[in-house]
């Protein structure tokens, strides 16, 4: 019998999924103990969203805060002797993949009693909770770095949030987020276990899509590691209920300029590797120290996945491949699709095999760089 909870990985304490928290009483991420999963006569067939795997879910929510999230479309293409699915995730409402977490997050939140929550990030996660965070009546605060894109600060803004521009690294909107914790909750992407709930119905997805099958390989651009983690979960999931019969293989792509998964990964440890970090057009995987680290790194070996660094050229040379076959995709998404060279090279991922790979979100999130990629001579 399960009893789905909160729990620490490194000491295994364990909390009520009832609580409003984010963290474990020592501050470290916690995680929801593992679940079983369901079956195709478990989903929700007259629903067209991420609600249709609602069963998957830890604890029941009656009243979802949803705006159509999910049911994103897959959609093949020839890149080089490969042809890979390409999940376009900037069909969901604010155009990206963070929709799902923050439409399952916040729906618990608010179930619980929550009326008002705090964020950090540099775009798309605080498009997502903005967004939900409006549609729920809860009031938002999100913490930005002072360089996030015009129009991602915009579209935030424009759901009605409070947003606060942080000077510095990306790491200092997150320091400014947990002081505020004292006094509004910290509905973090990356913090609060809920949003990998929502981020592994890409995987319950796929597995519907490909006939009730998993895909071999699905490679995804990862900063903080959500969408890796949310597969690695769905997967797990539906592996534990007998529905699939292997895990598919999780490549994991980041811009060399911040990659410090890939520097873990390379040194096989699960500890955080000193690496050089500059800037990168990739700016929404621009996370130098993510607290999931282990976690993702763990999900990475378990799946036999891989990691890749990406060169900056590299990435806008993707951006530019994938816009000339009609996917405006941005930069982070694009890393992903770079990666995938690399990866053929190495022999980790073979023509005949069924390959997925994320696309995070739009290139409108990126108008400037986008601007200044095509007004180029």
């Amino acid at each position: 019998m399960h009893d789905p909870h909160y729990f620490d990985p490194l000491t295994g304490a364990r909390h009520a999924l009832g609580e409003a928290r984010w963290c474990s009483e020592a501050r470290t991420p916690l995680m929801i103990s593992p679940l079983p999963g369901i079956s195709r006569d478990d989903i929700d067939r007259g629903e067209r969203s991420l609600w249709r795997y609602r069963a998957a879910l830890p604890a029941a929510i009656e009243r979802p805060v949803s705006m159509g999230e999910g049911g994103t479309p897959m959609v093949e293409r020839a890149w080089g002797g490969l042809r890979p699915h390409f999940k376009l995730e900037w069909f969901n409402p604010t155009c990206s993949f963070k929709d799902r977490g923050a439409a399952v997050m916040l729906s618990w939140l608010r179930q619980i009693g929550i009326d008002a929550i705090a964020e950090d990030s540099s775009g798309n996660g605080g498009a997502a909770i903005a967004a939900f965070g409006a549609a729920a009546g809860m009031g938002v605060t999100i913490f930005a770095p002072a360089y996030t894109s015009s129009a991602k600060v915009a579209q935030i803004r424009a759901f009605g949030a409070d947003v606060r521009l942080v000077e510095g690294p990306r790491e200092n909107a997150e320091t400014a987020a947990i002081e505020a914790s004292a006094r509004i909750f910290y509905a973090s992407h990356n913090w609060q276990p809920f949003f990998l709930q929502g981020t592994k119905s890409i995987a319950y997805e796929m597995w519907e899509d490909f006939g009730f099958e998993a895909p071999d390989n699905v490679v995804i651009p990862a900063g903080a590691g959500s969408n890796v983690l949310g597969c690695a979960i769905g997967f797990a999931e539906l592996l534990a209920a007998g529905q699939i019969k292997r895990l598919p293989r999780l490549f994991v792509a980041q811009p060399l300029n911040c990659s410090p998964v890939d520097a873990s990964f390379q040194a096989g440890v699960d500890t955080l590797v000193a690496r050089d970090v500059l800037p990168t057009v990739a700016e929404g995987t621009a996370i130098r120290q993510p607290v999931r680290l282990r976690e993702v790194l763990q999900a990475i070996r378990a799946s036999g996945g891989q990691t890749v660094a990406v060169p900056e050229a590299d990435i806008i040379a993707a951006v530019r491949k994938l816009a000339a076959m009609g996917l405006y995709a941005e930069p982070t998404s694009a890393t992903a699709a770079a990666a995938l060279d690399r990866l053929r090279a190495r022999g980790a991922i073979r023509d005949a095999e069924r390959t997925v790979v994320l696309l995070t979100g739009t290139g409108i999130k990126a108008t400037q760089f986008m601007t200044d990629l095509y007004s180029a001579a």
